[in-house]
């Protein structure tokens, strides 16, 4: 078994035995997935590890997924990021992920962009954060619980380590 191959079942297998020790749950838009791959060390990367370590719980759908299969292939994004590297990302959201049904309609409130409303619909059925670096997702925050990766971030610390551990 490749060395990569080997390392990707032992985190998987790690995350799968971790306690859920907080009833956080997120949807995450498919660019915060992108953005973690182009950037491994930015926010967006640092709330994978975030939900690998078993601090939120991330729930996706089959359009979701869908959607990340079809950004993959555009060639902006192939010349950063290796078919095979999005590919195991994307396995790896399906087997650990929760996966839930894709919503049946509309959701209550509707963003500019009519292709993230699927994203809003989610979301809210799952009763679930939205963790976006999109504008027009990020322009309904104040009417839902919508936060940019850092800001989801900070969530979290102070959710696990309460009020303190944010200043």
């Amino acid at each position: 078994m490749p060395e990569q191959e080997s390392s990707a079942l032992a985190v998987e297998a790690q995350h799968a035995t971790r306690p859920q020790r907080w009833p956080v749950r997120a949807v995450l838009d498919p660019n915060v997935i992108i953005s973690a791959l182009l950037s491994p060390i930015g926010a967006s990367a640092r709330l994978l590890l975030a939900w690998q370590d078993g601090r939120f719980e991330i729930v996706v759908s089959a359009a979701l997924l869908t959607e990340l299969e079809g950004a993959r292939a555009y060639p902006k994004l192939r010349r950063y990021i290796a078919a095979d590297e999005a590919e195991q990302v994307i396995a790896w959201l399906a087997r650990t992920a929760t996966v839930a049904q894709d919503p049946d309609g509309p959701p209550v409130i509707r963003s500019a962009d009519p292709g993230d409303d699927c994203l809003l619909a989610l979301a809210a059925t799952q009763d679930a954060f939205l963790g976006s670096g999109d504008g027009h997702l990020l322009a309904l925050r104040e009417a839902l619980p919508i936060h940019a990766p850092a800001d989801f971030l900070e969530l979290l610390q102070v959710r696990t380590r309460g009020p303190s551990a944010a200043i």
